[in-house]
């Protein structure tokens, strides 16, 4: 048999798992695609195994131990999709980016704060000193409080 088979095989294989991999939203799809990636390599290393005729058959021997990993990353992967789906109601990668973080979290909004405490609108205003821009609003946020409990 000659070897461009298995090889021609193994790549088409690998590619589809990419694509699966790169293209999918769904996190179980995205799993399945790295499966499809692993078997496209024990089919490589397989066959480079029978091509060489290794006495100690090396080429198969690492497969059971990639099958073998395979299917404990396999296991612990959707264990962890599950437990993110119950959490989350969802098991879309794009919907996934920490699991910290929340919809509601206060660093997300894009209120022109830079870092440093200092707001820019407030900066650009002329005569306005950094230090009371960055008083103001907790003042006012100080004063609701006081507001709201009296």
């Amino acid at each position: 048999m000659h070897l461009a088979y298995p090889a021609v095989l193994a790549v088409l294989l690998f590619c589809v798992g990419l694509y699966g991999v790169l293209a999918r939203r769904n996190a179980i799809l995205v799993l399945m695609s790295v499966e499809l990636m692993l078997n496209a390599v024990n089919l490589n290393l397989v066959a480079f195994d029978v091509w060489l005729r290794d006495k100690l058959h090396s080429g198969q021997a690492l497969t059971l131990f990639v099958i073998a990993i395979a299917a404990a990353e396999i296991g612990i992967g959707l264990a962890i999709v599950l437990a993110v789906y119950r959490n989350r109601g969802t098991s879309a990668v794009d919907d996934l980016r920490d699991t910290a973080e929340h919809p509601d979290d206060p660093d997300d909004d894009d209120d022109g704060d830079d870092g440093d405490g200092t707001d820019a609108a407030a900066l650009d205003e002329p005569g306005s000193d950094p230090d009371e821009a960055s008083q103001k609003p907790q003042t006012s946020q100080q004063s609701q409080k006081a507001e709201a409990t009296a």
